[in-house]
């Protein structure tokens, strides 16, 4: 791993995340297929050190620390990404204890068996439960979290559930009365036509689901929902449109519904009439302080050049918006390279100081007259008081066929 150039800067806060304690330390997880690779991180100057390695049974879909933060609940899987993937038969869902004060990993009891390949994983607010998405057939289900922190048995439903097309994302709502699975559908192609999204919203009480809405604009048209997150003080619902590059904001009741109408639809790209390569809006994430909003923009379709997959061009970075304080509007407020091809996952630390954005496979782009490799990893960048990002340095990860698929800062 080799660090680019950069700067330095930092102090504290809260995200779902990462935990609501104030931390003596934080610990960053990011990994390379089955390998969870653990960094500490200092927020004053800006750096990560690479400390150790866990192998898991397969590749990591996607991790969430329990509210303790001392335990983290990890899915893995060995089927590839993407709608044309062949079909995995080894997918998992496990926990791995962390070490208090250094962050370091240990398997902690025995893997679950889960039916498909797992896309998303949460657990309820009082990590009782663990919520996990499932993408391809489309599918929610929730396991307990036994009394020793080991994931336990399937929380037996009432009746079936709608989980709609294309799973992407499960979480529990602030007051943990509520459930949201967001469903992603699928574009339409020449051969296929779109299929559409929707968010489904469930009761929740300790595992279960029932009374299910679907939200779904214009019947789920042009509406390809990706991830959602919370106001930290606000009733307002941030939502990642990836399929239409758009930023949705819904509000919640006092009685805990959603409005089905959004208040809301923002772009997410800087030049969102430049068509390149396919573009997707990705992960959200609302500042800790509540006045800022963050999102991703990817795009990685290559084309042959001379014998080689090249770039075709396109956005990759953060959208950085400024939520308005009494009607929850995102202004957008700056775009920034992220300094990588496809910024699959990015978070920001506790103190709302920093945000690292992770980077899951080499690409080759055009340098002027020559090709160059752009490789995988970790960019960071300092959070400035008025929300903007200022790119500090990137850490390059060699994945050696393999992908970062996920990332995440933990308190410790």
């Amino acid at each position: 791993m080799t660090a680019a150039a950069g700067s330095i800067a930092f102090s504290t806060s809260t995200t779902a995340f990462g935990g609501t304690v104030p931390s003596r330390g934080l610990a960053l997880y990011a990994n390379v297929g089955a390998d969870l690779i653990h960094y500490d991180v200092d927020v004053e100057t800006m750096s990560l050190t690479q400390r150790g390695t866990v192998t898991l049974p397969d590749s990591v879909q996607y991790a969430w620390p329990h509210r303790s933060r001392r335990f983290l609940y990890v899915a893995t899987s060995n089927q590839s990404p993407g709608n044309g993937a062949a079909k995995g038969n080894s997918h998992h869902l496990l926990a791995l204890k962390i070490k208090e004060g250094s962050g370091a990993l240990a398997p902690h009891g025995a893997p679950v068996a889960l039916p498909t390949r797992p896309i998303h994983l949460s657990t309820d607010i009082p990590s009782e439960n663990i919520l996990i998405a499932f993408n391809k057939p489309s599918a929610l289900r929730v396991y307990r979290i036994n009394d020793d922190f080991t994931p336990g048995e399937e929380v037996r439903q009432s009746g079936p559930i709608d989980a709609g097309i294309y799973a992407h994302q499960a979480r529990v709502t602030p007051d943990n009365k509520r459930a949201i699975l967001v469903t992603r559908g699928n574009e339409g192609t020449a051969a296929h036509a779109e299929e559409p999204g929707a968010i489904k919203i469930f009761d929740y009480h300790r595992g279960a689901l029932a009374n299910e809405v679907s939200i779904a604009p214009d019947g789920g048209k042009n509406f390809g929902p990706r991830h959602l997150d919370f106001h930290p003080t606000e009733p307002w619902i941030f939502l990642s449109i990836e399929t239409q590059n758009q930023v949705g904001v819904f509000r919640m009741l006092p009685d805990g519904r959603v409005e089905p109408d959004l208040l809301f639809r923002t772009g997410t790209l800087a030049e969102p009439g430049r068509h390149r390569a396919r573009q997707a809006a990705g992960a959200i994430h609302v500042h800790p302080n509540g006045r800022f909003l963050y999102v991703a923009n990817r795009a990685e379709q290559t084309e042959e050049v001379d014998g080689v997959q090249v770039f075709k061009g396109g956005e990759n970075g953060i959208a950085v918006y400024e939520i308005d304080r009494l009607t929850g509007q995102p202004k957008p407020l700056q775009h920034v390279e992220s300094h990588g091809i496809h910024p699959r996952t990015f978070h920001i630390d506790p103190s709302g100081r920093m945000l690292v954005a992770e980077h899951n496979l080499p690409v080759t782009v055009r340098d002027g007259d020559r090709l160059r490799v752009v490789v995988a990893g970790l960019s960071v960048f300092r959070i400035g008081d008025d929300g903007r990002l200022e790119f500090v340095r990137k850490y390059d990860v060699d994945t050696a066929g393999q992908s970062m698929f996920w990332m995440g800062m933990v308190s410790v």
